[in-house]
């Protein structure tokens, strides 16, 4: 038992010190100001004007990210599942090839797809087609934000579809129910863990990411992991990016609440 006990010893310094130290210094400086005192003034300035405008576009855009993600990935891990893809791993690779690339250089190659000069505008250029102006735009971050995503919803919805058994859709359907009410009925509530997950996974980073609306956003659009970065990097004001890091964690720990409070739901659930 002891040596259980010391096989978790690296663990726990990890945890220790690359989550919990950090997590613990970004409070103290969240409540503290530059003469060492206690303030709530850097974590209530996340409704400041500026801040609350550029927390509620970062709302929209994770948002419509999210839905989007589900619009899309749901189909996908049905025709996965139609297929068994675990007697056909390609697919498998194509859902999280693009998870094993950098991430920046994904989105450098959406910002040369998606810029005036890009792919598109090149393409609709040959076939006398009027050129979009989607660069440095919420679409684009948009865009960037749901390709980058998108694995990360497939995947929950997948394997919850995958635990479904066989035996009770055709006895639905023996029983008269057609396609329209299995999914309606069978599939879709035995599925919602699935996609609570996946929103979870989709919603949060997508709401905080600051790399891509740099990259796509060009700049012109702010999103409040514009703000906290900024803080950081250019107005060295550790005091306010930390309080505005733990008003939006507090977003985050709504969200993983969520999340629990469905599983523990969906452990009561039965289908009658």
């Amino acid at each position: 038992m002891t040596n259980r006990k010391l096989l978790a010893l690296p663990y726990i310094f990890w945890a220790l010190f690359f989550i919990i130290f950090p997590l613990l210094l970004i409070i103290g400086y969240a409540f503290s100001n530059g003469d060492g005192g206690i303030t709530l003034s850097n974590v209530l300035a996340i409704f400041d004007k500026t801040n609350s405008k550029a927390l509620l576009m970062s709302l929209e855009i994770a948002l419509a990210c999210t839905v989007i993600c589900i619009l899309l990935a749901y189909p996908l891990a049905m025709i996965l599942r139609k297929i068994n893809v675990n007697k056909n791993s390609f697919m498998t690779l194509i859902v999280i090839l693009p998870m094993w690339m950098n991430f920046v250089l994904r989105i450098l190659a959406w910002k040369m797809i998606l810029s005036q000069n890009g792919i598109i505008n090149n393409i609709f250029e040959s076939l006398g087609l009027p050129l979009i102006d989607i660069i440095n735009t919420p679409a684009a971050i948009i865009i960037g934000s749901v390709y980058d995503f998108l694995p990360y919803m497939i995947l929950p919805i997948y394997n919850s579809l995958m635990a479904i058994d066989d035996d009770l859709i055709d006895a639905a359907k023996d029983l008269g129910a057609n396609w329209f009410n299995v999914l309606r009925k069978i599939i879709i509530p035995l599925t919602v863990p699935g996609i609570v997950s996946g929103v979870s996974m989709v919603f949060v980073p997508s709401m905080t990411s600051f790399v891509i609306s740099d990259i796509l956003g060009g700049g012109k659009v702010q999103l409040i992991g514009n703000i906290i970065e900024q803080e950081f990097t250019q107005s060295m004001n550790w005091y306010l990016g930390s309080g505005l890091s733990v008003a939006l964690m507090a977003f985050v720990l709504a969200s993983m609440f969520f999340v629990q409070k469905n599983d523990e739901m969906d452990k009561g659930n039965q289908i009658w």
